[in-house]
C-alpha cells in the first residue's frame, strides 16, 4: 500500500457503445447494444442510455432484446474498436513506462514510475489531463480512479462513471471500505457473497471484525486469508508491464450454482468469447488453455490443454475450452466458471488485425442463423428499428453495424439485411444524422468500407 494515490486505473466508458455512438450520429443519445445478434448471443456492451432498461454485459441478447426492444443493436467491429484502444494505451504509455492492459478499454499505471505524480495534487492533475487527452484524441470519454493500490483505484474508477475521476487519499481506506457491502472486494461474487451474508458477514466491516481464522474456516487457507487483507485495505500487488504479462482470464461466479450440464457449457462458450477479447486487447496470441471450474463445496478443479501452435482465434480457444470441460465432474453444482490463455506470445499489428476482420466475417455469417429471405428474418426486419444482420446469396454479409460506401451516397453503416435487401443509413462521424435508403444486395454500387476517424485527422480502423 503506497503512502500516495499514484496508482491511476482507466475504464473506458461503455467502450464498444460509446465508439459506435461517436460514429453513428443517429444513435447519439439512444440505446445501444453490441453483441452478438444470433439465438446464443451475449452483449458485449450496452450503453448507458440501454443500461436504464437493465441491459448489461454478459447478458443472453434475447433477454436485451426483451427489455429494450427498440435499442439499436449491432454486431462489435474489433479492429475499430483496437485501433482506438491502441490511441488510448499510447497516451497511457506517455504517463509512465509501466502500464498494465486488462482489456482493449481497461488498464492500470503506475504514475510514480513514470515520475509524473508523488502526491495527490500531482496525481490528480495527470489523471485530468488523461481525460482531457483520450477525448481531445478519440472523443470519447473514461473514468479514472486513483489512489495507493490496484484494488482500490479499480473501485475509484468505478465511483467516478460516468466521465468523471475520484481520487481515494492513503489512509482513509479503512473508512471508505467499512460500510459497503463484501461484493466490493475484487474477487467476492454472488456465490461466495450469499455464502458470507449466511455466516452473518454483510459489509466490509464485518469482515475485518469476524477475523481472518474464521473467514479462514469458511471460505479456505487462500481465499479467507485475501479476502482479509484486502478488507483492511491492504494490496501490495505491483502494475505489471504488458510485456510481463504471462496469461490472460476471465470468470464468473453465479448467483446460484449450475447444475444443467448444457447450460454449464454455454456458460464456459461465453466465456471463452470474453477471454479471447481480453487476449486480442494486450496483443497476444497463447498455446495452453486453462478451464477453472469452482464447484459447490468450493474445491477448485483446473484442466489445461496445450496446442500445437499460439491461437487468438475464438473458435479454437472456445472448442479447447470445451474439452476441457468434459473431463471435470459437475455434479452437484457449479458456483465459478473461468477461461484462460497461458503460454502467451506477441502478434504482429498486422496478423492480428486480418485474423480480427476474417472472424468479423465469419461471425457475420454466423449471426443469420440461416439463409436470408425467411419470414422470421423479415418479420425481425419489420420489427426493429436496427434489424439482425443477414447472409446472402452473393456471398458479402451485410453485419448491422458495419462500414459500407456507396458510389453515389458515400460513406454509410449497415442497419440491416434481409430478402435480398440492405437497408444503409448515409453518415458520418462529423455530420448530422443522414438519410436511410434500401438496396438490393448485389448492387454494384455499395461496398464494404473501412471505418472513418471518430476525430478530424484521427486514425481509421484500418490504418491504427
Amino acid at each position: 500500500m503506497r503512502a500516495a494515490p499514484t496508482i491511476l486505473h482507466l475504464d473506458m466508458d461503455a467502450f464498444f457503445a460509446a465508439a459506435e455512438q461517436a460514429s453513428k450520429p443517429s444513435l447519439r443519445g439512444k440505446p445501444v447494444v453490441v453483441g452478438g445478434l444470433g439465438p446464443r448471443g451475449v452483449v458485449a456492451t450496452a450503453s448507458y442510455e440501454a443500461r436504464r432498461f437493465g441491459v448489461h454485459s454478459a447478458m443472453p441478447m434475447a433477454q436485451a432484446r426483451r427489455l429494450a426492444p427498440n435499442a439499436a443493436y449491432l454486431v462489435p467491429r474489433f479492429a475499430f474498436y483496437r485501433a482506438i484502444s491502441v490511441q488510448v494505451m499510447e497516451l497511457l504509455g506517455r504517463l509512465s513506462p509501466l502500464v498494465e492492459p486488462l482489456s482493449l478499454d481497461e488498464a492500470f499505471v503506475d504514475l510514480e514510475a513514470g515520475g509524473v505524480a508523488d502526491d495527490g495534487a500531482s496525481a490528480r492533475a495527470a489523471g485530468e489531463r488523461l481525460r482531457r487527452d483520450i477525448r481531445a484524441t478519440t472523443g470519447l470519454t473514461g473514468s479514472v480512479g486513483l489512489a495507493g493500490s490496484k484494488m482500490l483505484a479499480k473501485i475509484a474508477s468505478e465511483e467516478a462513471k460516468p466521465d468523471g475521476l475520484v481520487l481515494i487519499e492513503p489512509g482513509t481506506e479503512r473508512e471508505l471500505l467499512g460500510p459497503r457491502s463484501v461484493r466490493i472486494i475484487p474477487g467476492i461474487g454472488p456465490a461466495t457473497g450469499e455464502h458470507l451474508r449466511r455466516a452473518g458477514i454483510v459489509t466490509v466491516t464485518d469482515v475485518v471484525e469476524a477475523g481472518e481464522d474464521e473467514l479462514v474456516r469458511i471460505l479456505g487457507r487462500a481465499h479467507g486469508s485475501s479476502l482479509y487483507r484486502m478488507a483492511l485495505g491492504h494490496d501490495d500487488r505491483p502494475v505489471v508491464a504488458e510485456r510481463d504479462a504471462k496469461s490472460v482470464s476471465v470468470e464468473d461466479t453465479f448467483d446460484v450454482d449450475l447444475h444443467d450440464r448444457l447450460r454449464i457449457r454455454l456458460e464456459v462458450e461465453r466465456l471463452a468469447e470474453r477471454c479471447v477479447a481480453r487476449l486480442r486487447g494486450s496483443g497476444h496470441s497463447g498455446r495452453t488453455i486453462v478451464l477453472k471450474v469452482r464447484r459447490y463445496d468450493f474445491s477448485t478443479l483446473t484442466r489445461s490443454e496445450t496446442l500445437r501452435g499460439p491461437t487468438d482465434d475464438p473458435v479454437v480457444v472456445r472448442e479447447a475450452a470445451g474439452r476441457l470441460l468434459e473431463l471435470v465432474d459437475t455434479t452437484g453444482g457449479v458456483r465459478l466458471l473461468g477461461v484462460g490463455v497461458s503460454g502467451l506470445t506477441d502478434y504482429t499489428q498486422e496478423d492480428l488485425f486480418a485474423q480480427a476482420e476474417a472472424r468479423e466475417a465469419e461471425l457475420a455469417g454466423e449471426e443469420a442463423g440461416g439463409p436470408a429471405g425467411t419470414e422470421e428474418t423479415a418479420a425481425a426486419a419489420a420489427a426493429s428499428p436496427v434489424p439482425p444482420t443477414a447472409t446472402e446469396s452473393t456471398g458479402r454479409r451485410w453485419a448491422a453495424g458495419h462500414d459500407v460506401r456507396h458510389a453515389e451516397y458515400g460513406a454509410g453503416w449497415v442497419q440491416g439485411s434481409g430478402v435480398g435487401r440492405v437497408t444503409v443509413r448515409f453518415e458520418e462521424p462529423t455530420s448530422a444524422p443522414g438519410r436511410v435508403r434500401t438496396f438490393p444486395v448485389d448492387d454494384p454500387d455499395l461496398e464494404p468500407s473501412e471505418p472513418l476517424p471518430l476525430v478530424p485527422g484521427g486514425a481509421t480502423g484500418a490504418a491504427a
